[in-house]
């Protein structure tokens, strides 16, 4: 296979340049960066109004006022050590969900918000009122887990394998047992992660089919004309690592 026609196109003929990759990590690397800075002044307005507006923009289980909060609850913060601790993680996994695209990943983040905030209002026990960001950070690791694998880019899917491996450890607060945290919300962000992987996965990619013999896995052996089935995936890998400059 030529090198330079594999990371030009993908197999459903769609063009796939480094320069379009480039230009959608570089709005991914600015939305996160604004997200952070919104989240951040919030909390400075949020503190110098002694928390009323994470007491009031709060979702609290059951309560019919509180429901529409779903979608800001995510933006407020308890204290200055709540908003540190979900900064750092919200920066990488969100920037890893939006490197494929933006659009995609705004309607990723509205998902998950609905389904962490939707999960505490029916579940969550006590009248606790619940803020923060950590339900999307939750979404964005699931849907970074395995979108490689719905999408079918190998890449993804080994950013997918060691993301999984650095932060399995995050699990253990989507679980009972951790007090002054909900995990529920962090549970309904990792079920909307997961869901959003496959509601937003690259279906023409998923269901493209080679359109030219340079696609076609060439057999290992002429005389039995039996092949592998080899080919086809490394030449995928070069065109995925191509895309990424890394070829």
């Amino acid at each position: 296979m030529d090198r330079s026609e594999s990371g030009a196109a993908n197999r459903s003929g769609t063009l796939v340049s480094p320069e379009r990759m480039i230009a959608e990590a570089r709005k991914a690397f600015f939305v996160m960066f604004g997200f952070l800075a919104l989240i951040w002044l919030v909390q400075l307005v949020n503190f110098t109004d002694d928390y009323a507006p994470a007491r009031e923009y709060g979702v609290v289980s059951g309560d019919l006022d509180t429901l529409p909060h779903i979608l800001t609850a995510p933006f407020l913060h308890w204290s200055w050590a709540h908003i540190e601790s979900n900064s750092g993680p919200l920066f990488i996994f969100g920037f890893l969900a939006a490197y494929r695209g933006v659009v995609r990943f705004l309607g990723l983040s509205l998902l998950v918000a609905v389904t962490s905030g939707v999960t505490v209002w029916f579940f969550e026990g006590g009248n606790a009122d619940t803020v923060g960001a950590s339900g999307l950070i939750f979404g964005y690791f699931g849907y970074v887990v395995v979108r490689g694998l719905f999408d079918r880019h190998l890449v993804d899917t080994l950013i997918g394998i060691v993301m999984a491996a650095s932060f399995a450890y995050m699990l253990t607060v989507a679980v009972p047992g951790t007090p002054g945290v909900s995990w529920l919300a962090h549970l309904g962000g990792l079920i909307g992660g997961l869901a959003g992987a496959w509601l937003f996965r690259d279906r023409k990619r998923a269901t493209a089919t080679p359109t030219s013999t340079k696609d076609i896995d060439k057999p290992s052996n002429p005389g039995t004309g039996t092949g592998t089935g080899t080919g086809t995936d490394r030449a995928d890998l070069y065109k995925e690592l191509g895309d990424l400059g890394l070829l």
